[in-house]
This record gives C-alpha cells, structure tokens and sequence, in this order.
C-alpha cells in the first residue's frame, strides 16, 4: 500500500488544548448514576455512596468537566428534589426516559463525587428550559454559588454544605431543537428564553461561562438556521455554543461508519463559520467558542424499542452498548476530530461516564470494568495536553457510501509544554497495514518513547464482564525516529498513539 505522510513543523500550529476538552457527562439515564457511580451497599462503597472502583477508573480516564444532570432529563428536572434530607426527596416521573427519578443522589453528591475525583474534575451544570425558565435558574444559581445570607445560600449551608459549590459553566438548556425535548420550542423562542436567562445570571455573576443550545446533529432540518437565529439573540451573552453527535453503522456499512470523522469536522467547521457570519454581522470582534458536549459511538437505533417499552421502572438497563474493537477505532477517530480543532472546540464532553453508552461498565453489587473506548480516551487525555500541530495528511484514500472519498489515515498531533511530541493515528484499512512517514521540521527529537496500537484479529473483540481484559492497546515494534523522520507501519484497523522525545 502507498505509504502515508504528514510534516509536523512547530511554526504551524491549530492552537492550545484546553483542558475541559477531555470532559464527561453523568446524566440521570439507566445506571449512570444508580448502581454506576452511586451504589452504598456496593462493597467498595464509601460513607457517601460513592464505589471507590468505579472513581479508580474514573482518575484513570482522566476526565476533567463534567456535564449534569442531563441531557433530555434536565428539561423535567425540579432542582429542588434533589436537595435537603434524602428521606424528604420525592420520587418523580422522568419523561425523558421513562423511569422513576428518586432523587437519592442531588446536587450535594454531584459536587461530591467531583471532589473526590480530584481538582481536575469542574462542574459544568444545565438548568431546565424546557419546562421552567429564568426564576428557577436564578434560585439554583443562588442556592450553588453564593456565600451566605440569603434564603436559598442558608438553606444550602443548613444542608450541610457550608461553602458554595462554585459552578462556573451553565449550559442553557439541552437540545431545545429536538422533537422529543420536553419543553420543546423554535429557534426565536429558545433564543428568547436563552437571552433572558443569560441577562439574569449574570445580573448575579458577570464571571459565568455559559453555553446556548445548538443543533442536536447537523442532520436536523433546522441546522445552521438555528444557530444562526439563536446567536442573534444571545451572541453578547453567551461563550459556547453546543453541538451533539453520534455515530453508528447503519445497514451494515461499516466503511461509512469508520469515517465518522468525516462528519465530525464538517460539523465543526460549519458551526464555526455560522458563528463568525453572526459575529460578522453583528460587528462583533467576539469569539464564540464550540461546546461539543455530547459525542460517542452510540447504537442509537437500538434505543427507541428500549425505551418505549419501559413501565416507569428505577435506573433500568438502558443503552449498556458494549464496544468492539471497531468502535474503539472510531472513537479515536472523533478524538482526533476534536484535538484538530481545538482553537474553537474549547469544551468536549464524552457522553456518557459509567454504564450507558460509557467507557466504564459496572454491575450492581460486582465489579467494574474497561470497555474498548476506555483506552483512546485515557490516552488523549495523558499524552493530548498542550499545542496542537497543524497536520495536513497526504494519504491513500477509500470510497464511502455516505461521505465519498475519505483518507484511509486520520491523525493529529500535540506537542507538550516539555517539546514531546504525541502522534494520534487511525488506520482506517479494515484488511492492509498502512506505512506512515513524518518529517519533523524544527523539533528537537530524537527518539521513540513509546508506540502503542489498539487493534486486533477479531474486529468484533470486547471487553465483557466474562472477559474484562480481552482488548487492551499493545506495544508495536518497529516504529524509528532517524535523521528528523518518523517512520511507522499502523496495522489494520488500528488506534495508534507515538511518543516521541
């Protein structure tokens, strides 16, 4: 096969990884939460509930931001119920999911779980717009973050948290675009509600970071015209914008599905020049930032039948996909994605954290384990801190049903505060191994630290809770740094991250 080839030269860079890029999401969905992260007969279990196995693999990850409460389920979502007293919580019909919401784990816990993450772990919380509006907003802003001497900051110091929660990033809303959003609304009524809640936040905090809702997939009939009509309205008040996407193979077509990537960028890249047409207009020298704050390999197809057949059940086995190789591969791809633009995708969130559609897999009362997507994540998120290197790929190229022509090498690279250099390449070749060739120009390196691959024989191997070890990503031998050129051979269908120092 014709060898692939990039030049990385630190004089052409995309920009600097912000570090929220490696977020997560928990939102109250099957057994994200309960018997995910929050099990208190669990054997691990500390004083507050929380399994000290599952916060292992969480550290593990490397998650930083983490989105909360939903997703769908926070334009239900009555803040107050999961304050005070558990005994006092009431149980509520979740209409998102079909379940029954007991409220056993609130806000306190949230901030609580984040804590015992680590410093690393920021609070990222979404009000209701669905079906409450700019009070409620006020009084969860007031209850979270402010000091004291107020009757919603006393009441959360008379619940037992005497400092303020601190929460910077608000997201306004969630996927207000869609259909099935309870609370559902057009653009110009969202962008009403978003400019509202916006003004009012910031009346009590200037400081707030806050993301508008944008499309739920570039697929949507109203996308672009949206975001558009949307940062008309809210373009001074706001940071992010949001974007949603996932990805699965449909009919089979497992070639289309490995260029996810394809769409990803585009999906960027369209949201970003629809943000600056605002700008634009607007004569602002403003920058709106991209929020990607839900992304994944998501059997979605599956979900509809799972969901409409449920009789208000508590934390049900929902979207528990369990991942191949093949979807670990396409997972590094929509990595990859991200860390190449991350001059304007400045927060990402994985979703989600534990149990649906997750990297971590527990079962109740057992143990937790790895899924394939565990470990491009980990990765990224160790070896993807600093700037990101402008790699412009000269690759073999296959034919796609959904996205034409695509490169069979997908690939970034970041390049530490120290000068390493971290290679990220996909092989998206389901049958040949593909020879990778880089000039480094400018860079002071010299060797190999490590060259580590996730592939395997069986495109379909899993980790399971039978075999929990089954995929892991192994050393590749081979791999040469000489005379300011890298040289590697990426095996088929293959995740693949170079060190280089």
């Amino acid at each position: 096969m014709r060898t692939a080839r990039f030049t990385l030269d630190p004089a052409f860079t995309v920009g600097e990884v912000n570090p929220r890029l490696f977020g997560s999401f928990v939102e109250h969905l099957g057994r994200c939460v309960y018997t995910g992260i929050f099990e208190p007969d669990h054997p691990t279990a500390d004083a507050e509930g929380l399994r000290q196995d599952v916060l292992d693999l969480v550290r593990e990850l490397g998650v930083t931001a983490i989105r909360y409460p939903g997703g769908n389920f926070v334009s239900g979502y009555k803040w107050e119920d999961s304050v005070g007293p558990v005994e006092d919580r009431p149980r509520r019909l979740d209409l998102a999911w079909r379940s029954t919401e007991t409220n056993r784990f609130g806000l306190s816990e949230y901030i609580a779980f984040l804590k015992k993450i680590g410093p690393q772990a920021e609070p990222m919380m979404a009000v209701n717009l669905g079906t409450r509006g700019v009070a409620e907003a006020l009084e969860l802003q007031e209850y979270a973050n402010h000091p004291s001497g107020t009757a919603l900051s006393d009441l959360r110091v008379e619940h037992g948290d005497k400092d303020p929660f601190g929460i910077r990033m608000w997201c306004l809303g969630n996927e207000m675009d869609g259909p099935w959003q309870t609370g559902h609304k057009t653009a110009e009524e969202y962008g009403r509600i978003a400019a509202e809640t916006a003004r009012a936040m910031r009346q009590i905090d200037p400081g707030v970071e806050l993301v508008a809702c944008g499309s739920s997939g570039q697929s949507m009939e109203t996308f672009a015209e949206w975001e558009a009509t949307v940062l008309k309205e809210t373009y001074d008040l706001v940071d992010y914008i949001s974007l949603h996407a996932y990805y699965e193979p449909l009919d089979g077509d497992v070639d289309s599905f490995l260029a996810s990537a394809v769409d990803m960028e585009s999906f960027i890249e369209n949201v970003v020049a629809t943000c600056d047409h605002v700008g634009a207009r607007l004569k602002s020298k403003k920058k709106i930032n991209l929020s990607f704050d839900e992304w994944n390999v998501w059997y979605l197809s599956r979900t509809e039948a799972q969901v409409s057949a449920l009789d208000w059940p508590e934390a049900p086995r929902l979207l528990e996909d369990n991942y191949s190789v093949t979807d670990a591969v396409v997972f590094g791809s929509l990595l990859i994605a991200l860390l190449r633009h991350a001059d304007r995708v400045t927060v990402a969130c994985l979703a989600q954290l534990v149990n649906v559609i997750a990297p971590i897999m527990t079962e109740p009362g057992g143990p937790a384990w790895r899924q394939t997507t565990f470990f491009p994540f980990a990765q990224a998120s160790k070896y993807g801190r600093g700037e990101v290197l402008d790699v412009r790929v000269d690759s073999p190229t296959y034919e796609t049903k959904k996205y034409g022509e695509a490169d069979l090498l997908h690939a970034t690279a970041v390049r530490a505060e120290d000068g390493t250099v971290t290679v990220f390449a996909v092989n998206r070749s389901r049958t040949e191994s593909l020879p990778l060739d880089v000039a480094l120009n400018g860079l002071d390196l010299t060797a190999v630290v490590e060259h580590s691959a996730l592939a395997d024989a069986d495109p379909d191997a899993r980790n399971t809770l039978a075999e929990p070890e089954r995929v892991a990503p192994h050393p590749v031998d081979g791999t040469t740094l000489d005379d300011g050129r890298l040289s590697a051979v990426l095996e088929p269908l293959s995740w693949n991250v170079i060190r280089l120092a």
